[in-house]
């Protein structure tokens, strides 16, 4: 799957590749636009109306005192600071039958049952 990061944070974009979280090389955005993140995997934070177009949105909780924020942290603050990668998959309304139908359809290449979808 397609993977992109979207902060403007270079210290971000380090620590990303260097605890492997993404590979190097791994295309950055300053700015997401619904064309740049539509079914891949996103590294960063984005609204939630862009964030039902990615497959995943994985963000890098920080758990920044009041004196470094709005500050442009070093790699080492972010490690310091930071707390692990979390995962979030965002759907719309619309879109969660079809979500559904798609787990459904692995599930079952997998061996495994999943009932019909109900609202």
């Amino acid at each position: 799957m397609s993977k992109v990061i979207v902060t403007r944070h270079p210290a971000l974009v380090e620590l990303l590749i260097a605890d492997g979280v993404v590979p190097e090389g791994t295309e950055v955005l300053k700015h997401a636009s619904p064309e740049a993140i539509e079914g891949k995997d996103v590294f960063g934070v984005l609204p939630l109306a862009l964030a039902s177009l990615a497959r995943s949105i994985t963000e890098i909780p920080l758990r920044l005192p009041p004196e470094l924020r709005g500050v442009e942290l070093t790699v080492a603050q972010m490690r310091e600071h930071a707390g692990e990668p979390v995962t979030y998959y965002v759907k719309t309304k619309a879109s969660r039958a079809a979500y559904y139908d798609e787990i459904a359809e692995l599930a079952r290449e997998g061996g495994a049952y999943m009932p019909p979808f109900k609202e």
